[in-house]
């Protein structure tokens, strides 16, 4: 069993840390939930029934670590889900899955103006509502929701291009 979890945290240590730093956008956010995520698995390992990768069971289980942390630290909607990036009913934490892709997608984020750029981490990283993000900037949650809209366009377009 020790070997087992030794073996989990050798392998995938670095994808999970990966993966919440690309949700969190905060190195120590990501080391601490990397490692309750780490625990929470260990608790966990015989229930784990393979019908994902292991990889896609860990981030699981980070996002929902992260997730409960922002709806108490931000008191967000239980029913909030993260939004798909494009058309084709791909999430964004699968997308985030492929490293080359995750590379892709922040590379366009990277290179994209504000307020798209902010709105879009907003909504997908941060996971807030519309009208949240509409009280951040002083702005209605039409000129949110529309803003993001746009983001999400440019964004899938040049990922695309890129493909």
């Amino acid at each position: 069993m020790v070997k087992k979890v030794d073996e989990l945290y050798n392998t995938y240590f670095h994808d999970v840390y990966l993966y919440l730093f690309s949700i969190s956008r905060n190195e120590s956010i990501a080391e601490e939930f990397t490692q309750e995520t780490f625990f929470k698995a260990m608790k966990s390992i015989d229930s784990f029934r393979g019908e994902c990768s292991v990889r896609s069971w860990l981030c699981q289980i980070a996002k929902n670590l992260y997730m409960s942390h922002c709806r108490k630290k931000s008191r967000i909607d239980e029913d909030t889900e993260p939004e798909m990036i494009a058309d084709d009913g791909i999430s964004m934490e699968e997308r985030m899955e492929d490293k080359d892709t995750a590379v892709k997608i922040h590379r366009i984020l990277h290179g994209t103006e504000e307020p798209y750029k902010e709105v879009f981490s907003l909504r997908v990283f941060g996971e807030l509502s519309f009208k949240q993000i509409a009280d951040i900037f002083g702005k209605t949650e039409s000129w949110a929701r529309v803003t993001y809209y746009r983001a999400k366009v440019k964004i899938t377009e040049q990922l695309e291009e890129l493909s």
